[in-house]
């Protein structure tokens, strides 16, 4: 523990030197929430104003999770801001709105609202940096989160002290210290009780682990945060790396979509594999949801699946193997529209890529039952049976055919999960139907109820070609 008020003003301004937080007539808004981190960083930055020649403003960020106990830490917020002459400013977040809406958890929804938050008040300030109160024991106790929940190094490398215009001044300093240089200057703040639960991951490891952790290395905190150093030295180096990878690596790329080339994929070492599919995934905007089992679910993909196989992640990110490409997808599947065939001729599926033909034969007398077409690029069906107009949509729920051969009626669901065909394939394949009526699951299998038999006269021709080649 450090004995002297200035002892850790000084270690901020180490840190604050080390990582090259702060340049000459910088505006820095600060985050406060009235909390002794928060409290500690606006009064260590309000003192160094004049050395660092910046501008200083802070806001208070509402998440209407405590509506008895912010009303009072605004005030508290506004006076301790009047009394260091530093402009302040209270902004509300709708944090459950948003939560239910984007499908995160609470705390998922908080944070993020809370940073667009203090994007908006750093602009209408004109600040160009914002200032956070994270500490050394806030290091260690995220540390410790993502190993748990089974991070690789880039997780275990912690909270980075600065990420683009965001700086974390106290990120080396214990919260002992903090608490210690409030006392010694007689600084008060205000408590947050959600803290003191222990309804959160982070608060069961803050309060029970980290004691024993503690009290098996009173320096742990300290050398969890060199490890973290280390942790993040190392990878800006494969960071660099994985930069000239994907350089090689990328076939095609949208905002949703990055497709691989296999080859380099399959050669590539696992530990520089990993943080190449990391990136890759991160460039969809589908990274959030994605940890290091799915990651070697990726890895075990590209080692040893096959064409077609793929592998779904929460949060919509889809993984499919082709055959000499990877794509990695957060682009919502295909679903079919609905099309109506009024008489023989032609209707581009344009969602399954395909266009479908039909025209009308005659048959030879005594067919005999005599099956024609593959069911799947061809089908001969009774034109009387299925008569025009014929229509062209996606599965319903509820849907069933009798599968020709089979003879059983099935449910559609059942028969694409026997079939094994994708799920994100499954709205995108077409039946041809006839008065709601299953006649055909386009590219796979007739209905029995409309098969060629011994009375057919007419058959209804039916084929699928490629969009793509036409």
């Amino acid at each position: 523990m450090y004995n002297t008020h200035m002892q850790i003003v000084t270690h901020a301004k180490n840190t604050i030197n080390k990582y090259s937080m702060l340049s000459h007539g910088d505006s820095v808004l600060a985050g406060l929430s009235g909390g002794p981190d928060s409290v500690c960083l606006l009064s260590i930055l309000a003192g160094l104003r004049a050395e660092y020649g910046i501008e200083l403003s802070a806001a208070y960020i509402d998440h209407g999770f405590r509506p008895a106990e912010t009303p009072l830490e605004i005030d508290f917020c506004r006076k301790l801001c009047g009394s260091l002459a530093v402009p302040f400013t209270a902004k509300a977040i709708e944090v459950k709105s948003f939560a239910k809406g984007s499908g995160l958890s609470m705390q998922e929804a908080a944070r993020e609202l809370r940073y667009r938050a203090l994007e908006e008040a750093a602009a209408s300030s004109h600040a160009n940096k914002i200032a956070l109160g994270h500490n050394a024991d806030d290091q260690a106790e995220t540390m410790l989160m993502r190993l748990i929940r089974g991070a690789g190094p880039a997780g275990i490398s912690g909270i980075p002290p600065v990420r683009s215009h965001i700086i974390r001044p106290l990120i080396e300093i214990e919260r002992t210290d903090i608490e210690s240089y409030l006392n010694t200057g007689g600084i008060s703040f205000v408590i947050d009780s959600s803290n003191l639960k222990n309804d959160y991951v982070r608060n069961r490891i803050r309060h029970a682990i980290m004691p024993a952790v503690k009290a098996l290395n009173g320096n742990a905190v300290k050398a969890m945060s060199r490890s973290a150093d280390i942790f993040r030295d190392e990878e800006k180096y494969f960071d660099i790396m994985v930069t000239k990878a994907l350089m090689r690596l990328i076939s095609r790329k949208t905002d949703a979509m990055i497709e691989l080339f296999m080859a380099p994929l399959e050669a590539m070492d696992n530990v520089l594999l990993r943080r190449v599919l990391r990136r890759a995934a991160g460039e969809t905007k589908g990274l959030r949801g994605v940890g290091f089992v799915h990651i070697e679910d990726m890895i075990t993909l590209i080692k040893s699946g096959r064409a077609g196989d793929r592998i779904y992640i929460p949060g919509g990110l889809r993984i499919i193997r082709g055959y000499s490409t990877l794509v990695i997808t957060s682009e919502r599947p295909a679903q079919l529209g609905a099309y109506v065939l009024s008489a023989p001729g032609e209707v581009v599926l344009k969602e399954a890529s395909l266009v479908l033909q039909c025209s009308i034969i005659d048959l030879p007398d005594n067919t005999g039952g005599q099956e024609y077409g593959d069911g799947r690029r061809t089908a001969l069906l009774d034109a009387d049976k299925a008569p025009f107009p014929l229509g062209i949509r996606p599965r319903l729920h509820g849907d069933y055919f009798y599968p020709l051969g089979f003879g059983k009626r099935k449910k559609i669901q059942d028969y694409f999960v026997d079939e094994k065909i994708p799920r994100d394939q499954r709205d995108s394949i077409p039946l041809l139907v006839h008065n709601n009526e299953i006649a055909w699951v386009v590219g796979h299998r007739a209905d029995e109820r409309y098969r060629i038999d011994k009375n057919s006269r007419r058959g209804l021709k039916c084929d699928i070609k490629p969009l793509k080649f036409l």
